[in-house]
Formats: structure tokens, sequence, C-alpha cells
């Protein structure tokens, strides 16, 4: 592990799947290289990739010999609408119910799944009930307090459609910086808002799309996020949402000149 890595007031990791395999065998490959491993899940009908008994005793000894903790991302293709809902919050409890032995630090999930409101009022507050109503119902039938849920915003739509349903049912937020930077939107004043509802944040950089490395970004515009992540004394994580190893070092080498 990088010695500054620990001395940094939030923990910072990256994705299970950096290497080309799978989940356990990334986590044995990152352990004692970063301090938080976002668990990127998925139930869909052609792939299953929910660790299995064995698997999860052996990401608990992990974390135990590595001081290491994760974060789960709930499937992708979750939808929240009315229409959805039912089969969509099964999904989610069948990913928290087996990630739940390992106490992830936050269960990151998006709101939409392509149904976007195409314009402002009553189609939109629509959205945002229907959304409401599904997450009462999944932190209800999963057993774990509002709070446990990290809402994402996405490059698809304003963070601020997200503020209702946060704020309605209680839960967290997973501050998704590169989106923002997809949007061209500074960052820092929205960091500033959402610090105290914030448990995650994501931050990659944008190359030829997002998710890539932060060595595409400006050293000023990185070193404006992480002095406002250390400035503010963030407790969270902050997950390198990238997939490879070259893109994890450029982004740990970013992180490293800015300090």
């Amino acid at each position: 592990m990088r010695p500054w890595l620990s001395d940094l007031p939030f923990r910072l990791g990256t994705t299970s799947y950096i290497i080309p395999d799978d989940i356990l065998p990334n986590v044995r490959w990152l352990a004692g290289k970063v301090r938080d491993i976002e668990l990127v899940l998925f139930d869909i009908d052609e792939y299953c990739n929910i660790p299995d008994s064995d698997q999860l005793s052996e990401l608990t000894e992990l974390a135990e010999s590595h001081d290491l903790t994760y974060t789960v991302h709930l499937p992708l293709n979750l939808n929240f609408s009315d229409r959805e809902q039912d089969i969509s919050i099964a999904k989610a409890l069948k990913v928290i119910n087996g990630a739940r032995v390992l106490k992830p630090r936050a269960y990151v999930c998006h709101l939409e799944c392509k149904d976007i409101p195409e314009r402002e009022g009553d189609e939109l507050q629509e959205w945002q009930e229907q959304r409401i109503r599904a997450v009462r119902s999944l932190t209800e039938k999963a057993e774990i307090s509002a709070a446990e849920l990290a809402v994402e915003n996405l490059e698809s739509y304003p963070i601020d459609w997200n503020e209702p349903v946060v704020r309605s049912c209680g839960t967290h937020v997973c501050l998704d910086i590169g989106h923002l930077f997809l949007l061209k939107i500074d960052p820092v004043p929205v960091m500033k808002k959402w610090f105290p509802l914030t448990s995650v944040v994501h931050l990659h950089g944008i190359g030829t799309r997002d998710h890539q490395s932060l060595g595409h970004m400006s050293v000023n515009t990185v070193r404006n996020v992480i002095g406002t992540l250390i400035q503010a004394d963030f407790r969270g994580v902050v997950t390198l949402e990238v997939f490879n190893e070259e893109d994890l070092t450029g982004s740990l080498d970013m992180i490293e000149a800015c300090l």
C-alpha cells in the first residue's frame, strides 16, 4: 500500500474489477493496495456473481487481515418505476442478503433505468414519488436503515432531482464526481452542498469516455477535489471507479502528485 493512503481521512479504494478475473481474485490482488473495494454485483439472466458462502468467508478473512472494507454496488438494471418495482426490489434484496455478512459501508444504488422524465413538473414529481415508494419498500424488506443506501447521481439527469428522495427517505448520497466532470459541472460547490449526507464518493477521469484514469484530468482539477475532501475531513469512502490496472495506477499517481 502506498504509505500516504493511511494518512487520508477517508478510505480510498477501487472496484472489484481491476484485473481480468472474477471478484475473489480481484480482492486478493487488491488487498493491501487499497482500503476499500466496491463489489460490483450483477443478477441478470445470463450472469450472477453474488458470492457464495465459501467466497464470503474468504472475503471476510481478507478484510480482517488487511484492514479492508467493502461497499456494494446494487445491480445497474434496477428500475424503481411502479411497473417494474417488485422485480427490481427482489433483485436488490438478493444482493443485499448475499453481501450482508460483509458489513458493507454502503449499498450504492441508481434511481433510474432509462425512464427519465422529459421535463420538470408533474412528470418529474411522479418519477420521484415512485422512487420514494421503492426505496422505502426496499429498506423495509431488507431490514436495513435508509442511511445504509447511498443514492448515486448520474450523468443522465440533474443531481437535484434526487434530493426529494434522499431527504424523504433518509438515505445517504453516493456523490459521483466523474459524472459531474462529464457534465462539465464544477464539483466543489456540489460537494460542499451534499457532504453532510455523503457516505461514498466516486472519482474517475474523463478520456474518450468516463471511468478512466484521473491522469486525463488537470492537476488543478484533481487537487481541488482532493483538497476539498481533506478540508472537509470527509470520513467516508472514496472509490476510484475504474476497471483496469492502468487506470488505477494512473489515478493513484495523480492523487499522489496532488498531495
